[in-house]
């Protein structure tokens, strides 16, 4: 739904009354004078005019703050929903949700209990009933709101959004209780043991996507619960509709998927380690996903994140390097301190440069400018046409099981081109993504990542239009293994033995003092790839958790 705009509402206005030859106007009900006109005599003084009005604004004092929410939860918990819904600057959106929260919810014996603001923010808690017909359970939760002034006339208001009534919904979301329409699901891991959200936090996103695609074939029946049901926009941004109480069981389907116990397990216990920090390993002969897991444990990073992959990026750029005969690992390739590119200047991490060196070892060091000097041998489209080609991604037809984000490479010209060559400008990738990046380089072959098979619903992966190269893939394992021995890899893939290869990658982020820290690698018949936002370098950061998982294999 959004955020409304609000319109100023426009005064209904009448012609002024006829009583006895005396014409009276009364300007907006109160506080104005009446001018009358009898017969011929003198017209209303013409030069007065209403008293100026003061709008009130600069921040809020604590009791406007307080006065506002306990306004705003009073009416709420009263359930006197147009008091409740003329507290917010949005009555329209708050009267329908708030209205749905009894109705279409059945949430009865609401008690709202505010704590102590924080600022502007004022937390509360909530506890209620739900009740459908001979089922009840209690609800409790916590949830806060914010205190703003209306621009128009300085009144402190709740600043409505969906989120307000439950932390779970985003703006368009409803509430809802009744029987499910979509059958639980019991979800097992490829040994055949099941996969709950108790026993692996990062997997309740996930849980709710194979509900909500295979709940109504995996031969389930509905129960009755209270759930959030999403609307088109958060659909489109990739949420599954949630459940939040159970009131009765539904009898759950079965799905199995390619989770690998011991890799999931692992992989909880490295994102635990660091904030914002997200991995994803892959088989790379075949696709299957082992592992996804998030520090945070409310949106799906590792499969639905839309980030700059900064220096990873470099994989699929030095891929369209060799295949077009521009660049061999081994060739002299300085890589200067500064380039200029369409009126920008770019720099490379801690203005290094290497003077005199190969390509190798400027992709070793990630040094950027070895890169965008490029540019200008480059069609606008060649990058987008490699990452789609070759590694299928940006092509919006992934097909894993659940929802995912397939990577954007988007066509962009001039400067915004030679940045997307170092995983910055518009491109934007998450960790499976990257995996699946180093997967292909292993294989050779892009093998569409996937949790469940397809032979589950028969549907259709998605295919590359083409493999590399024998000698192309030779190139790009040279370089990647040199980066894991004796460059910015190398700290976190020390000790690694067998076929093996790393790319780091840090993306700079607007507003964040650290860059987002990227990591992704191969050995053997395993690939990962983890991201830890706001962290620093992806060698210090994502790096020791996607190596620590590639020595499990």
């Amino acid at each position: 739904m959004g955020k409304r705009r609000r319109v100023a509402e426009r005064r209904k206005t009448t012609g002024p009354a006829v009583v006895g030859g005396v014409i009276a106007l009364v300007v907006g009900g109160a506080g104005f004078a009446v001018y009358a006109l009898t017969g011929g005599g003198a017209a209303a003084d013409e030069s007065a005019s209403a008293p100026h009005k003061t709008v009130k604004t600069g921040p809020l004092s604590a009791a406007e703050i307080r006065t506002a929410s306990t306004r705003f939860l009073t009416a709420w918990r009263q359930g006197r929903i147009g008091e409740a819904a003329a507290a917010t600057d949005d009555a329209s959106a708050a009267t329908e949700l708030l209205t749905g929260y009894t109705k279409d919810a059945h949430l009865k014996g609401v008690t709202l209990t505010a704590g102590t603001p924080t600022g502007a923010k004022v937390p509360f808690s909530v506890k209620a009933t739900v009740s459908y017909q001979n089922l009840s359970k209690p609800l409790a939760y916590g949830s806060s709101l914010t205190v703003v002034r209306r621009a128009s006339d300085g009144k402190p208001l709740v600043d409505w959004h969906s989120s307000v009534v439950h932390p779970d919904l985003k703006d368009g979301d409803t509430l809802v209780t009744g029987e499910s329409g979509t059958p639980p699901v019991k979800a097992l891991d490829r040994d055949g043991g099941e996969l709950t959200a108790a026993k692996y936090a990062s997997l309740g996103p996930v849980l709710d996507g194979l509900r909500e695609k295979y709940g109504k074939t995996a031969g389930g029946k509905a129960g009755v619960e209270l759930r959030v049901v999403r609307d088109k926009a958060s659909q489109k941004a990739g949420l599954s509709d949630k459940t939040l109480v159970e009131l009765s069981k539904g009898t759950p389907g079965t799905v199995r998927t390619t989770l690998s116990p011991t890799f999931q397990a692992a992989a909880e216990e490295q994102v635990g380690k660091r904030s914002r920090a997200s991995v994803v390993v892959v088989r790379p002969s075949t696709g299957e996903i082992l592992a996804v897991a998030n520090s945070e444990h409310g949106f799906n990073v590792g499969f639905q994140g839309s980030l700059a992959p900064g220096s990873t990026m470099k994989i699929v750029t030095s891929t369209m390097l060799f295949e077009k005969n521009l660049i061999t690992p081994d060739a002299s390739h300085p890589c200067p301190k500064t380039y200029k590119l369409a009126g920008w200047t770019f720099h490379n991490d801690g203005d290094s440069e290497i003077k005199k060196g190969t390509f190798k070892q400027s992709f070793g060091a990630s040094c950027n400018n070895a890169f965008i000097d490029f540019a200008p041998k480059l069609s606008n489209s060649d990058l987008t046409k490699e990452a789609q080609e070759v590694y299928g991604l940006s092509m919006n037809n992934w097909a894993i099981g659940v929802p995912s984000f397939d990577g954007s490479v988007p066509v962009q010209s001039g400067a915004q081109m030679g940045a997307s060559l170092i995983g910055q400008g518009g491109v934007r990738m998450n960790p499976l993504n990257m995996a699946s990046v180093a997967a292909t380089v292993e294989s050779g072959a892009f093998h569409q990542p996937y949790l469940v098979s397809p032979d589950v619903d028969h549907r259709t992966l998605a295919k590359a239009s083409r493999t590399m190269s024998a000698k192309t893939q030779s190139e790009l394992k040279d370089v990647m293994r040199f980066t894991a021995d004796y460059g910015t890899a190398a700290k976190a893939m020390a000790g690694m033995s067998g076929d093996y290869g790393a790319k780091t990658g840090s993306a700079e982020v607007d507003g964040q003092k650290k860059p987002n820290g990227w990591f992704t690698a191969f050995k053997g018949d395993l690939a990962a790839a983890g991201v830890v936002q706001a962290g620093g370098h992806g060698g210090d950061t994502a790096g020791p958790i996607v190596a620590s998982l590639l020595k499990m294999g």
